[in-house]
């Protein structure tokens, strides 16, 4: 492979092809080959950038959804605390109703 080609252009030109002692398959894989490698190798500078300095706009929104997050927690504690309070009550008063129709002498 020659290193006067430019990263991109290993993407647009086999540099492998008519090469005597490589078949057509031979030089298509080896092109393949190069261009997984490229990419990977833009994949790695990417992730380094990213990992370095936080994204401040994705950083911004994380925290956007987190106060939404807090909101909604204390809303389902307020209605799971509301369902507990209101359960007592309606088994008194199913208790209340019960009793007074029975007729049943205690001792």
């Amino acid at each position: 492979m020659s290193t006067a080609l430019s990263s991109s252009s290993i993407l647009e030109i086999n540099p492998y092809e008519g090469h005597p002692n490589l078949s057509e398959l031979e030089a298509e894989v080896l092109w393949q080959y190069a261009k997984l490698s490229q990419n990977i190798k833009e994949l790695i500078t990417e992730t380094r950038r990213v990992s370095e300095a936080p994204d401040e706009s994705l950083l911004k929104q994380l925290r956007a959804l987190e106060v939404k997050m807090g909101l909604v927690l204390t809303l389902f504690k307020a209605s799971v605390w509301a369902v507990i309070n209101e359960q007592p009550l309606a088994d008194a008063s199913a208790a209340c109703a019960d009793t007074t129709a029975d007729d049943t002498i205690r001792h």
